[in-house]
């Protein structure tokens, strides 16, 4: 198994490096520094001398890849690839385009996102377990087909509207949670109830009808024949057989969103006005600031990296089959 691991770790490498590369060129070489200056000091009545002072604050007036004017190393680590990309692999994200240390943005905001994103996440995955349980025992009967039409109506309501109608029913006409706001500690909890509760229901409908095609795959295998011939209960057979077995490809959709917790939910974070790295990765796009959504992508490409390699590993705890290769 160790093998195993090592090469599913040594396969993603490659991927980060393409990704780092793929970033490096959207920002750097396809939207250049000068660009960059241009959009933050105004395209009207900016002076060369202007441009080249906003780019020599913010390390952008380096050559891109090759330094001509550098002796030795320094020819290729005084350039905006090495300083502004391959840093990233070192986690110095460096600093934003007002000044403001990246890293430490970082920090204080991933406790804001981990509070929304890891309730709603163990919480929805056990209601919408639940609920797809509900609905494969009662398969073929009218709880089942009222259940998939109700989770179609809830797949085909935006986001946007549980979030503005939560806000509007139980924010304003009932006034039991502030609409938006955070506060630090136990204070916190008033503020994240009406999100968390939110992100569930907007996710149910989706999750529900996944998980249900998932069990009624495996209702209909042999083995599940062969424990209701056994004289098993048809509860017993849920929960002991086609629950077990159904936990491979219920490993693949959750284990992979688990590193993407931490990056917050954009939508979320933005309408209740929790300081999250959603948050802030949406006020860096509207400020237009480059240095942190480059940051942000390449912690993402990380993270998503990262939850590839966890669900590959959790095959392993779970499918004796990728032991044995």
């Amino acid at each position: 198994m160790f093998a195993y691991i090592v090469r599913r770790v040594l396969y993603a490498i490659p991927i980060l490096i393409g990704v780092n590369l793929l970033t490096f060129t959207l920002f750097f070489v396809v939207n250049s520094p000068d660009d960059m200056a241009r959009m933050h000091l105004g395209v009207k009545r900016v002076t060369p001398e202007a441009i080249e002072k906003w780019k020599a604050e913010r390390g952008y007036d380096k050559p891109l890849l090759y330094n001509e004017r550098a002796e030795g190393l320094q020819r290729f680590t005084a350039t905006i690839f090495f300083e502004k990309s391959v840093s990233l692999f070192a986690f110095r994200f460096g600093r934003a385009d007002d000044g403001r240390d990246i890293a430490w943005d970082i920090r204080q905001r991933m406790w804001p996102s981990l509070a929304i994103a890891i309730p709603t996440f163990l919480l929805g995955i056990l209601v919408n377990i639940t609920f797809a349980m509900l609905l494969a025992f009662f398969r073929a009967t009218y709880i089942d087909v009222w259940g998939v039409v109700l989770c179609v109506i809830l797949m085909s309501i935006s986001t946007l509207f549980y979030i503005i109608g939560g806000q509007y029913m139980v924010g304003k006409l009932l006034h039991l949670v502030p609409i938006s706001g955070y506060d630090s500690g136990t204070n916190a909890f008033k503020f994240l109830v009406l999100p968390i509760v939110i992100g569930i229901i907007s996710g149910i409908g989706a999750g529900t009808r996944w998980y249900r095609t998932i069990f009624l795959e495996e209702i209909n295998k042999d083995y599940v024949r062969t424990a209701r011939a056994k004289g098993l209960s048809e509860l017993r057979v849920l929960f002991r057989h086609v629950l077990k077995n159904a936990m491979i490809p219920i490993l693949t959709g959750a284990v992979v969103i688990i590193p993407l917790l931490f990056m917050g939910s954009l939508l979320l974070e933005s309408f209740f006005g929790i300081p999250g790295l959603g948050s802030y990765t949406i006020d860096a796009i509207q400020a237009q600031d480059f240095a942190i959504v480059r940051a942000m992508v390449f912690l993402g490409s990380v993270l998503y990296i990262v939850g590839l390699v966890l669900t590959d590993i959790s095959y392993t705890l779970v499918d004796p089959r990728v032991r044995l290769e």
